[in-house]
């Protein structure tokens, strides 16, 4: 009995002993020949993976010159689980000319998974970036004294141009969102932060490579794993060539210093942007390297906002060129004619006062030549009252969105959507739905907005969109996306007005009657015909604004242009000068009026901004 009870535990026991080897062996087969984590963890332990860090691509202007190109730096990368032996601190921080405090809160930094979400003890880890040569000079000479330490090479943004600096952009360090958001970047990479950087990012960043090193038990680097079989190229970003003149863009920041406002400048056949200058601005190069967080909190307080681009994100009541637009809208739904005829009393007129003395009445060349405000107002007024204004009030309605559409139409109260121009504000052309909340239906009239007929009141416009209002008067009736990168031809979309053509032809002859008789009278470009048209936004904080909208030659024009300079007066007086001498820059490739260009260029109209 006692001999079966032995021998029914014995078979147990066996029976269990071969069940524990069947399971280690189906263990083992997996971990081996299934699971390749343990081999993965082994290779990591013997093998390095160096990331291959592609070049950028270089930006050009739309004559080849180089704008935008790159310079080496250093990152110092640390792997901490090879901080061992001899580790002499202070010479290292010594050799990198920090404290030891700093080093203490950058390793610190790099080990806390909060902020270094990808951080591994295994890994090299971005302890410094954007040194200079000459700043890890010392270190590399003691370089073997510092286990886990490795130097590596990167590329910082240099430009050939301390301008452009709100169209070029700015490349920094990337944020854990950047990380969470995309994949190829990591703790330590750069991306482009805005203007032309950001928008064609995935453009110039590459593709990144790979080289796979091996070490020794000791940690030693022993070459190439496997002759570099693992190895990967990496692939340098793409070149991006730009539709700007810089010549031109240099120009119009150079008129624009000791001023507040903003330059842009439109080829009208083709939408391309030529030149697009906002001051205050900055030098380009103050966004790279270490110093680029110091330097923009600097830029971000500064009370002028210098890192606001006004040609594309400010907004100005259009004042005066917004007269163009009324009377195209206007001759388009039959309100007025080219021969139509309104009285004029000079500042005795009413309920808008003209600010000029001339004859009356006034036929549309003559009153867009001498800015005739109370003939703008009559033309306003009768469009609104073309369907039975003052009998019915929901026709006024109707009539005053269609003439909200047409206004919009121009490019006017809305974004590009279409461009890559990513900092833009939209503007404002009010909707009757506005009026209604602000007065209460059927509660207002012409008379309560009869400041739209002249470009002041709700309307806002950017200088964006003024320089492609004077694009679409220059090709009669049409205008292509304005957009920077010359090579892409997605961006060439064609916007068709339902405006018909033969209405341009009396705004033009206007518009050149403004420069031979008008307010431009004295800016004359030798052998060059030009068609403008001043203007001057209220500024309910200070001086009026000067504004100016343009284009050239008058036969064929190559240029559209607008200019807006702030708490500068009249139009004529700045805004106009500075169109003037970019327009002939442009055509003929020199400034022959030395005069006017220095005395604009040297005029300091806001002491904030003096150079």
């Amino acid at each position: 009995m006692i001999n079966d009870q032995y021998y029914r535990r014995r078979f147990v026991i066996s029976g269990i002993a071969i069940g524990v080897v069947f399971v280690y062996i189906i263990r083992l087969f997996y971990l081996q020949i299934i699971d390749q984590s343990t081999k993965d963890q082994a290779d990591n332990n013997a093998l390095v993976k160096q990331t291959i860090y592609p070049s950028r691509g270089l930006i050009f202007d739309r004559n080849g010159e180089l704008l935008v190109f790159n310079q080496p730096i250093y990152e110092v990368k640390i792997t901490t689980r090879e901080m061992k032996g001899e580790w002499d601190t202070t010479r290292f921080c010594q050799c990198l000319g920090i404290s030891r405090a700093e080093f203490d809160e950058r390793l610190s930094e790099i080990k806390d998974r909060r902020k270094n979400r990808g951080y591994s003890p295994y890994t090299p880890q971005v302890f410094m970036s954007q040194l200079k040569k000459e700043d890890i000079a010392s270190l590399q000479e003691g370089l073997f004294l510092f286990n886990g330490v490795q130097i590596q090479k990167r590329t910082l943004r240099d430009y050939t141009y301390k301008a452009a600096a709100h169209v070029l952009g700015s490349v920094g360090e990337v944020n854990q969102n950047d990380i969470d958001r995309d994949d190829y970047y990591s703790r330590g990479d750069y991306s482009g932060r805005d203007g032309l950087e950001r928008t064609y990012e995935r453009q110039l960043r590459g593709e990144k490579g790979m080289e796979v090193l091996m070490r020794d038990s000791r940690g030693r680097m022993q070459g190439k794993y496997h002759d570099g079989e693992l190895d990967k190229d990496a692939k340098a970003g793409t070149d991006l060539y730009t539709t700007l003149d810089i010549r031109l863009q240099l120009l119009a920041e150079e008129l624009l210093q000791g001023k507040i406002g903003s330059a842009v400048a439109i080829e009208p056949k083709t939408g391309e942007i030529l030149a697009l200058a906002s001051n205050p601005s900055w030098n380009p190069q103050v966004l790279g390297g270490k110093e680029r967080s110091k330097n923009y909190t600097e830029l971000l307080q500064d009370p002028t906002k210098p890192l606001m681009n006004r040609a594309t994100q400010a907004t100005y009541p259009p004042g005066s060129t917004f007269k163009t637009i009324q009377a195209l809208v206007c001759l388009e739904e039959g309100a007025i004619t080219p021969q139509t005829l309104y009285p004029c009393s000079g500042p005795s007129s009413t309920p808008i006062k003209c600010t000029h003395h001339h004859g009356s009445p006034v036929a549309l060349d003559k009153a867009i030549e001498q800015s005739c405000n109370p003939y703008f107002w009559c033309a306003f007024r009768d469009f609104l009252q073309l369907n039975g204004y003052g009998k019915n009030n929901e026709d006024f309605v109707k009539q005053y969105d269609l003439w909200r559409e047409d206004v919009m139409s121009f490019g006017l109260g809305q974004r590009f959507s279409d461009s890559d121009i990513s900092e833009q504000a939209s503007g404002s052309i009010p909707s009757s739905k506005s009026y209604d909340r602000v007065y209460g239906k059927k509660s207002w009239k012409a008379m309560t907005i009869r400041s739209l007929s002249i470009g002041q009141g709700e309307i806002l416009a950017t200088p964006l969109q003024l320089a492609n209002q004077a694009a679409i008067i220059a090709n009669e009736g049409y205008f292509i996306t304005p957009h920077l990168n010359k090579n892409d031809s997605m961006l060439t979309r064609k916007h068709e007005l339902k405006i018909d053509k033969r209405h341009f032809e009396a705004v033009k002859d206007g518009m050149h009657r403004v420069m031979v008789y008008g307010t431009g009278r004295h800016y004359p470009i030798e052998g060059v015909e030009t068609a403008g048209k001043t203007g001057t936004a209220q500024n309910p904080h200070g001086k009026d604004h000067a504004i100016f909208i343009g284009f050239a030659p008058v036969e064929d024009p190559q240029i559209a242009i607008a200019v807006v300079v702030e708490n500068a007066g009249f139009g004529a007086t700045w805004a106009c000068p500075v169109a003037s001498l970019m327009i002939e820059q442009y055509l003929t490739g020199e400034v022959k009026r030395k005069d006017l260009k220095n005395r604009i260029a040297g005029a300091v109209l806001n002491e904030r901004v003096q150079k």
